[in-house]
């Protein structure tokens, strides 16, 4: 670049720019615009929720995953990636997700147990897997109908920490939350169920919730052994 005073008057690009400095420019510009930068998708946005929630309920060796932290190791868990970089754009085509994997606790064999502590998602009473929401590090929510969740107790637990559940009603709107099933059962249900079953009379609304089987399925589909789609 040639300038006279604060005028431009050329501008070339390096044909072979060092790519020391395209790697600090790179790491600069990351430090300077954040994360945002890079390819976030899904799942790899869920990847980092769950290891935020490692983090802040079991410590290490699992790792730190604010923005401040990734940012000021980001020489360790971008690479190769970042050493193939040379313009901008090449940070968005960087899978996050799969350069987040390289900070797992592989050295004590602790990242195989990743899937057991923080699942991405767990088994219902009626055989659904519902995926689990680890936004809120303090609780984890899970989603799930409540006609779902008959017949169980204790409220399922990720790392030791019992899931926000959100009880959803036959439409898919929240019916109740609670983080004890059983007080749900025994105090809050029949509010519930007073409400809604005249509502979607073709759901079962059992009188007793913690006794009843669980199901995905109206009560006709139910009666025919759950062949249709639920």
């Amino acid at each position: 670049m040639e300038r006279l005073g604060a005028v431009e008057l050329a501008v070339r690009p390096l044909r072979a720019p060092d790519p020391g400095l395209v790697r600090e420019g790179l790491l600069e510009g990351l430090r300077r615009e954040g994360l945002g930068l890079l390819r976030w998708d899904r799942d790899a946005a869920a990847l980092r929720d769950r290891l935020r929630f490692l983090r802040r309920h079991l410590g290490e060796p699992w790792p730190d995953v604010s923005d401040e932290a990734l940012l000021e190791r980001a020489d360790a868990w971008l690479e190769p990636e970042l050493g193939r970089a040379r313009r901008r754009a090449d940070l968005g085509r960087i899978d996050a997700g799969q350069a987040l994997t390289r900070l797992l606790p592989w050295a004590t064999g602790e990242a195989a147990r990743l899937d057991a502590l923080a699942p991405e998602r767990v088994e219902v009473p009626s055989g659904s897997r519902i995926r689990v929401d680890y936004t809120d590090p303090e609780r984890p929510v899970l989603a799930v109908k409540l006609q779902e969740m008959f017949g169980l107790a204790d409220t399922p637990r990720v790392a030791g920490v019992p899931l926000l559940v959100h009880l959803l009603s036959p439409a898919g709107r929240p019916a109740a939350v609670t983080a004890d099933l059983a007080s749900f059962w025994r105090d809050g249900y029949r509010a519930v169920r007073a409400e809604l079953r005249g509502r979607y009379p073709k759901h079962p609304w059992p009188e007793d919730p913690a006794a009843a089987e669980p199901t995905r399925y109206t009560k006709a589909r139910q009666a025919r052994g759950g062949a249709d789609t639920p």
